[in-house]
């Protein structure tokens, strides 16, 4: 082996020669900084690493890698061997090796000296040093797809927290959320095909979808190898936006082959490794799929095994911290998974069950279940000798309270469960058996479910019936789950009862709002308004966020046409709460959720509609699992569709991902056709109720309507729903009937007297409604929009009439009557443009009313054609300009004929059209740009060649594009060739103003010089691209618009239709010229009355109880919908297929699950026989030798003795065990003795099941104090005087439960067996009677105001600690035969208080009375009590000061206080269980 790298003869200007930086070969590294605080006790160098962010990677001469070559070698060390002794044992190659291991020259030179003062024999404590490290880096694996990773050599006494430091801080890595400790087999194996898959899959799977950590022995062979392929081929198969997955490899730096490769004493950017397996010999190889790898280092070379004690405690120091994540702050667990080993492997499953780590094993590697439970030998040393295999299991589970880590040792059958399951049930497991405080930690559990993602386990082991949620206690964790994007959990915490309406607060939101994720589209326009308002304000520091930036965000989504959803505050700060939840930790804002606890709950500020901000705040950013569960929580659930489907499309439009784009608008459509589908059911139960949705106000959505907001989303499928579009027929047509034919109405309107015959119809009359009055049939027959229609179109075509009447006859210097009746029908419109500019009934201001005048492609050609009348009229005005003026009035004309295009809309036929019209000159005009690129540049070139120096601007022109695009359509110019030249067509200097210039001629024959043949060939040419190339591209593209819209030529009429309808709407019902005079009435209205702008838009505000019927109404048609619509999906081809294909292997698990059942039934039948047949055997042989050793012996064979076997009984195991009815009264040891009680697990507790096994001790005390006992011996004579179930003279033997079975002339508890015979510490056989008062007041502050906490008042018990006690437990007792008040009782209350205690049990509440969970229960004895509740509300309470003041305290060691109530009282646990009940009662804090 090479020499080792000497660190201390390694010189800086040596560096580069030892290890040679790569500046071009920049190591991979995680991309986020983590805010892990810095280790305490760490050597910190003048350039410690930033602790603010994290990078991507450190190239060569970064300010990160100088951070780590200083900080390494500061805080990491390496250990050397200073003294060299000769070894007995030799190398490989026969050479004299140190007993270190090393070779003579691998020692650094100081250790080959004569010892002076070192002492001849070895000594690792004192002859090995430990000295700064020289083995860091990157390390790249070389021909292997030059795989990079992370290593550090350490010392094997490196405290964790170094290291911990190390990958968290400098590495980069994420802390994780599990963590996985891979042990087993290092020799290289064989799996079976089947088991491998499980073991891969499930492995990946797990540490993939949990952000976990994997930790191996780091080396290429073994278990270390088969986890790098598993990790392997889950990175080639993956995309990249699934992660990493971190494989961290602890090996020891002693038995790495090829190791010199690594050490660098400035480290290894990267340090080049080579993977050779067949020389490595007895060493090992580092694992190339390994992504980091700690190298422990002892000193010792080729010792295996150095690197187990570091990694042990390196693993329970990542186990003790807490990760915060999504709000929610979990501890790391740790779990330790099996694959093959041997001996080694035993020892370190014994550690992991003793240390409380879950441990599974897969089974069909190697290991067998016997050789593990032969380790659990030592927890029953040597009667584990006579245990049968039966007997074993049994006994398993009845130590298994007692035995908490014999619980975390499971099996794996092959190809049965998932590796992924039996890793996350047995860390749930474990939690249990890990709280503080004696009992499940559900919140522990529930925060590292939701951390994995895993509802099912949420559903099947935290939801049950073992733990009561409270909704206030989910508030953390579905905010976890919302951030993190978990939508099965949100679906969870709403079936468990979480009220949106309690959960979203106005603060809730800023925090979500706060946790968007920064690629987020919403995110960075947030932050853009932020950086506008900081500029706008001058200010430093960018405001924090607040709920009216959202909501200026959401109105440019929204449109206009909305309100803000979040007003901005008055005042200058608003107070603040946040998430009710005490174990969650947050931070909202710069202050704690601790601190914010504390406010008084008058001040929280609650939203609108918890649902809606809710699903914006899913939709904006494209989460459509969490939208779609959200959206079926809403009421008002169609506007809320189509709001969605707006912000998506909004959204969709500046994303700059074209993938994310098609999902958003994928969305969009979604939410489209769930509006539909909602609308649909609604309009087939009630016509009038479903239109009323389309128009109504939606207070929650900005005073929109459903109508506005999908033609703001032009959501056209819609909008052109027959039900939409009958109600748009119906606005058409007022008040009249639709039944009522077109020639009706136009007849009526010329007759108007005909409306007072049968011609034309009112929808009221059609409704058999009393007939209107004359004046009420003309108003309403010319206020519908048909008729003002018509009567507009009538107007406008007799406008043009007059105009084209006199530009054509007419036009006379001095204007006509006729033409000044243009003049005033003209500002007759201009009138009517102005008011709709000026119409704002939505309070939008003159600016933006404006902005959307002028989208209007109408009010374009509007203000156009009056800006052109009005210039022509001056020119008119002017005599010496009336030429010109006439021309600009044809120009005016031509624009006002082309306004009739807007009338046509209304028509089925010509308004599709007329949209088909519109997109064409829209292609035209990107037309035209290809078109002048070949018309300028033949038209120059042809002018160059055939003309020489024109200088009239105008025959320029001509000549360059006018006679070039005249070309286009046959009009070839004759001077092009020479053929048909005339010199008498043109100028040959160019004087002629009506003649063009002659092209370059011979002046003796006036022939024309230029080359002919190239002329002719650009023609040709200019004639293929334009007339053949362009234009059929022209009608290509013509075509394709044609084609688009004619498939949606019905969507689109409808969708134009509404502006139509809603324009005439709201118009006046006078046609100009007479219009002015309802502008008149307007103006008078406005501006003198000052009355409000009247509401012609298509809205209605309703009253309270109309809406809130309607809007329950149409959320019952959404939940039809929503069933139509599963019921669809199931009975989908595709989702039957993937249903039937999910339940057969789900059947092949269970069949091959019952398989592997009767095999080990089989298993532990044949078993026994062997152990029953190997007793008989020795039984016999014992009693042959007995019998030859009496003289029994004889020559003749002893005749077979037949033996029977014991048929053993299988107890069938429930699938779900029953809660216990006691816990208590089941601990092992018996209080206030050495008595152990017989164990009894769960399912055997009730009497009603077989327990053969069950043989308790008795066990009676005897109570020399006490007057009135029963007997402690169990005779049956002194049992038969005693009378059960009735009054026994002054002792009551009656039980609140009723009736109790006596066996034997002894009662049986009736909720089970305890382990225990006999009365044990208690007085009587049966039910013990107790009496305790719960005696609570208020907590109050210095001025008497009451505490509160998580918005919950909070109160003071009375509490008492009596002597030989150490826990504190309630003022109450066993009650003495004839007695009303326990002795216990009376010790604290002087005896002239006790009648009046005695009144205020009377006054008080009964919250418990029955069996008490008491540890001095037994089979025949148990303690039934009465709980009162004596509650005092108010301070000046007299009856409570009197208590006060008669609190006394017989004995000198008893002692009495008030007590704050909290679940962390160190009380009794029964007792703490009546404390539960009383907060409960008083809604109180506990």
């Amino acid at each position: 082996m090479s020499a080792r790298g000497r660190c201390a003869r390694v010189l800086p200007s040596d560096v580069n020669k030892v290890c040679p930086e790569r500046g071009d070969e920049p190591a991979t590294h995680p991309s986020k900084m983590s805010d892990f605080e810095v280790v305490p006790n760490l050597q910190q160098s003048s350039s410690s690493v930033s602790r603010s962010r994290r990078k991507a990677h450190f190239p060569a001469g970064s300010n990160e890698k100088e951070n780590l070559i200083s900080w390494i070698p500061e805080n990491i060390r390496k250990k050397e061997c200073t003294y060299f002794v000769e070894s007995s044992q030799t190398s490989d190659s026969g050479r004299i090796v140190c007993e270190c291991g090393y070779l003579r020259e691998q020692h650094l030179d100081d250790a080959a000296k004569p010892p002076i003062f070192l002492g001849k024999e070895w000594d690792p404590s004192r002859h090995i040093q430990e000295m700064p490290t020289d083995a860091f880096g990157d390390i790249r694996f070389t021909g292997l797809g030059q795989k990079t990773g992370k290593y550090v050599r350490v010392s094997s006494d490196t405290p964790p927290r170094v290291i911990y430091h190390l990958m968290t801080q400098h590495w980069g890595l994420d802390p994780p959320n599990l963590l996985i400790s891979v042990t087993g087999g290092a020799k290289n194996f064989v799996m079976k095909p089947r088991l491998k898959n499980i073991f891969r899959q499930g492995l990946v799977k797990v540490a993939q979808t949990t952000g976990a950590w994997i930790i191996t022995g780091g080396s290429h062979a073994g278990v270390m190898k088969q986890v790098g392929e598993a990790v392997r081929d889950f990175m080639l198969s993956c995309s990249h936006k699934e992660g990493d997955i971190v494989t961290i490899g602890i090996a020891t730096w002693g038995t790495v082959y090829n190791r010199e490769s690594l050490v660098c004493p400035m480290g290894g950017f990267p340090a080049e490794y080579v993977l050779d397996e067949e020389n490595q010999g007895s060493l090992s190889c580092l694992d190339s799929n390994h992504s980091h790898f700690i190298l422990v280092d002892d000193g010792t070379h080729g010792r295996y095994g150095v690197e187990i004690p570091l990694r042990t405690r390196l693993e329970k120091f990542i186990s003790e911290q807490t990760k915060v994540k999504g709000g929610v702050a979990i501890k790391i667990p740790i779990v330790c998974v099996v694959l093959e080993g041997g001996p080694g492997t035993l020892d370190t499953i014994y550690n992991a069950i003793t240390h409380g780590t879950p441990c599974v094993i897969v089974e069909g590697s190697g290991i067998t279940i016997a050789l593990i439970q032969s380790k659990l030998s030592v927890l029953f040393q040597d009667t584990y000798e006579l245990f049968t295999e039966s007997k074993l299991v049994e006994w398993t589970k009845k130590v298994s309270p007692s035995q908490p880590p014999l619980r975390s040792k499971r099996r794996l059958p092959r190809g049965i469960f998932s590796l992924g399951d039996a890793l996350f049930s047995h860390v749930h497991a474990a939690s249990r058996n890990q709280d503080h405080f004696g009992r499940e930690n559900w919140d522990h559990q529930l925060k590292l479910a939701v951390a994995w993602n895993r509802v099912d386990i949420a559903r099947s082991e935290i939801f049950t019936d073992d733990h009561d949620w409270k909704p206030s206690d989910l508030h953390p964790v579905m905010a976890a789950a919302l951030i993190s994007n978990k939508p099965e959990f949100v679906k969870l915490f709403l079936e468990q009862g979480v009220r949106l309406k309690d959960f979203v607060t106005w603060d809730t939101l800023v925090y979500l709002y706060d946790n968007l994720a920064p690629s987020c589209l919403f995110h960075s326009k947030l932050q853009k308004v932020l950086l506008e308002e900081r500029e706008h304000t001058a200010g430093s520091k960018v405001p924090r966020l607040q709920m009216h930036h959202v909501s200026q965000v959401l109105r440019e989504l929204l449109g206009c046409s909305t309100q803000p959803l979040y007003p901005k505050p008055k005042q200058a700060e608003r107070p603040r709460l946040s998430i009710p939840v005490p174990h969650i930790k947050l931070n909202v804002q710069g202050s704690s959720l601790r601190s914010l606890y504390k406010r008084s709950p008058g001040r929280v500020t609650f939203t609108m509609d918890p649902v809606r901000d809710l699903l914006i705040w899913a939709v904006v950013q494209n989460r459509r699992e969490l939208a779609e569960i959200i959206w079926a929580q809403s009421q008002d659930c169609m506007a809320a569709a189509l709001a969605c489907s707006k912000i998506l499309k909004e959204l969709a439009k500046e994303e700059e991902d074209t993938d994310t784009t098609d999902d958003m608008l994928a969305l969009a459509e979604e939410y489209e056709h769930k509006a539909i589908g909602v609308f649909t059911d609604c309009y087939r139960k009630d016509e009038e109720r479903a239109q009323k949705l389309l128009t109504r106000v939606s207070e929650a959505w900005g005073k929109t309507t459903c109508l506005q907001l999908a033609l703001e989303a032009k959501n056209m499928n819609f909008v052109s729903h027959g039900g939409v579009q009958a109600f748009l027929t119906k606005v058409w047509w007022g008040k009249l009937s639709v039944d009522n034919g077109l020639w009706r109405v136009i007849t009526c309107m010329l007759f108007f007297p005909l409306l007072y015959t049968n011609l034309i119809t009112f929808s009221r009359e059609k409704r058999l409604q009393p007939p209107m009055g004359c004046l009420a049939r003309l108003r309403a027959f010319f206020t519908a929009p048909i008729v003002i229609f018509l009567m507009n179109t009538l107007s406008y075509f007799t406008f043009l009439l007059l105009f084209a009447y006199v530009l054509m006859v007419d036009f006379q210097p001095a204007p006509s009557w006729r033409e000044y009746l243009i003049y005033f029908w003209l500002f007759s419109l201009v009138c009517e443009e102005t008011r709709q500019l000026l119409y704002d009934p939505d309070g939008l201001g003159i600016v933006k009313m404006a902005s959307l005048y002028i989208k209007d492609f109408w009010n374009k050609l509007d203000i156009c054609a009056i800006l052109v009348f009005i210039a022509g009229l001056t020119c008119r005005l002017i005599p010496s300009t009336l030429y010109p003026g006439r021309i600009i009035l044809s120009l005016a004309f031509i624009i006002f004929c082309l306004r009739l295009m807007h009338i046509f809309t209304v028509s089925r036929t010509l308004g599709p059209k007329i949209i088909i019209v519109k997109r064409m000159m829209k292609d035209v005009f990107f037309f035209l740009f290809l078109l002048a690129v070949w018309v300028v540049s033949f038209g120059v070139a042809k002018q160059a060649i055939l003309i020489h120096n024109e200088e009239r601007v105008e025959w320029l022109f001509r000549g360059v594009v006018y006679h070039s695009y005249l070309t286009i359509f046959g009009q070839i110019p004759s001077y092009i060739d020479g053929v048909n030249f005339n010199i008498d067509q043109c100028s040959p200097n160019g004087t002629d103003p009506y003649k063009p210039k002659c092209p370059e001629t011979n002046g003796d024959n006036n022939t024309p010089i230029f080359p002919e043949w190239l002329t002719v060939i650009l023609l040709c040419l200019y004639l293929l691209f334009t007339n053949i190339l362009l234009l059929n591209l022209l009608i290509a593209m013509f075509n394709y618009t044609f084609q688009q819209v004619q498939e949606h030529t019905d969507q689109i009429w409808k969708f134009q239709r509404h502006d139509l309808i809603q324009e005439y709407h709201g118009r006046p019902p006078a046609p100009p010229p007479l219009i002015l005079l309802s502008h008149l009435q307007l103006l008078l209205r406005r501006g003198l009355l000052r009355q409000p702008a009247t509401q012609h838009k298509l809205k209605e505000k309703l009253e309270k109880n109309e809406e809130a019927a309607l809007l329950s109404w149409e959320m019952y048609l959404k939940e039809s919908y929503l069933q139509h619509q599963q019921c669809q999906e199931k009975q989908n081809t595709e989702q039957m297929i993937r249903d039937i294909a999910q339940r057969v292997d789900v059947l092949a698990e269970l069949l091959d699950l019952d398989r592997v059942k009767r095999t080990g039934v089989v298993e532990q039948r044949l078993g026994s026989l062997e152990d029953q047949v190997h007793q008989s055997a020795q039984a016999l042989r014992w009693m042959m030798q007995a019998l030859r050793g009496n003289g029994f012996s004889s020559a003749e064979d002893v005749p077979p003795v037949a033996l029977g076997t014991k048929e053993l009984a299988l107890e069938g195991r429930a699938e779900e065990s029953q809660p216990p009815c006691h816990v208590l009264a089941r601990n092992l040891l018996y209080p206030g003795s050495h008595i152990l009680r017989f164990p009894v697990p769960d399912e055997k507790v009730p009497w009603e099941v077989d327990f053969p096994l069950y043989d308790p001790p008795a066990y009676s005390a005897d109570h020399k104090d006490m007057a009135v006992q029963d007997p402690f011996s169990l005779s049956l004579e002194s049992l038969l005087k005693i009378n059960y179930n009735t009054m026994d003279g002054l002792i009551d033997r009656q039980s609140f439960h009723g009736l109790y079975a006596v066996q034997d002339g002894l009662p049986l508890n009736p909720m089970g067996r305890t382990g225990l015979r006999g009365r044990g510490r208690l007085h009587c056989f049966g039910p013990n009677h107790a009496l305790h008062p719960v005696v609570t007041r208020w907590r109050r502050n210095l001025d008497g105001s009451i505490i509160r906490k998580s918005l919950k008042k909070m109160l003071e018990v009375l509490v008492a600690q009596y002597p030989l006690s150490d826990v504190w437990a309630l003022p109450g007792g066993s009650l003495e035969p004839g007695e009303t008040l326990p002795l216990k009782l009376k010790w604290i209350l002087r005896r002239e208080f006790w009648p009046q205690f005695q009144n205020l049990l009377k006054q008080g509440t009964e919250v418990h009375k029955g069996y008490l969970d008491d540890p001095r229960n037994t089979d025949n004895a148990w303690v039934e009590t009465v709980a009162i509740s004596v509650h005092s509300d108010t301070q000046h309470d007299l009856e409570m000061k009197r208590l006060n003041s008669f609190l006394q305290g017989c004995d000198p060691e008893l002692c009495i206080r008030w007590q704050v109530l909290d679940k962390r009282i160190p009380l009794h646990a029964n007792h703490k269980e009546l404390l539960h009940k009383v907060s409960t009662l008083l809604g109180a804090y506990y």
